[in-house]
């Protein structure tokens, strides 16, 4: 049976339907992990700067371990609200963060590794910046499948601050208890914002439809 040919007009359907399919997805009722992880990160960040700020500790800065205990939470919560019918695109965003969850938890591995070999012990300080650079690249990545500029150039301002981060680390060597703050006040512009516009959005196309 000869397979029939799309033209470049129900190509370009066919994308555009699925493109809208997957923002429908990406409603909060849906699982909009943006949202899970742009609320929660600001929340711990605030926490664990006012518990540094009052115990003169940054022993409270372990408490950015709880991000890696909390995603398989968030992911058991997506799968109560899993959509019908799953797009190609809905399963290019999912490996994207596969991707970028696997870089997290290499970077962890990693700088343990090279601590234990060079410092005798361990400062995951580095992890800040890096795991910034990450969610920034992997929103910019998934604002381009949308086709979402605004969503696409967010992330400019998390790239600015991992720039000031690392700067920061090559001349003095050392970090201040705002870089907590300004890891997680910069989740407001790289997750929150984004995921209430595209609720937003999918809300629209739901009342269209």
């Amino acid at each position: 049976m000869e397979e029939r040919k799309l033209s470049e007009k129900e190509s370009l359907d066919l994308i555009t339907q699925m493109i809208n399919s997957t923002k429908r997805n990406m409603e909060v009722g849906s699982g909009n992990v943006f949202l899970y992880w742009g609320y929660f990160t600001v929340f711990l960040s605030i926490v664990i700067s006012i518990l540094i700020m009052c115990t003169q500790s940054y022993i409270w800065s372990w408490g950015w371990m709880a991000m890696f205990m909390v995603g398989p939470v968030i992911s058991y919560k997506q799968r109560g609200h899993e959509p019908a019918v799953v797009t190609y695109t809905d399963k290019t965003i999912s490996k994207v963060w596969q991707v970028f969850g696997c870089m997290f938890g290499l970077t962890f591995v990693l700088i343990a590794i090279f601590c234990s070999f060079y410092e005798r012990s361990f400062n995951f300080i580095l992890m800040l910046p890096l795991s910034l650079l990450y969610c920034g690249l992997g929103v910019s990545i998934n604002g381009i499948i949308l086709r979402e500029k605004w969503m696409i150039y967010s992330p400019v301002v998390a790239f600015v601050l991992v720039i000031y981060m690392l700067m920061a680390l090559m001349e003095h060597g050392s970090v201040t208890v705002l870089w907590n703050l300004y890891f997680g006040l910069s989740f407001i512009v790289i997750m929150i914002i984004p995921g209430h516009i595209l609720n937003n959005k999918a809300k629209k196309q739901c009342l269209k439809n």
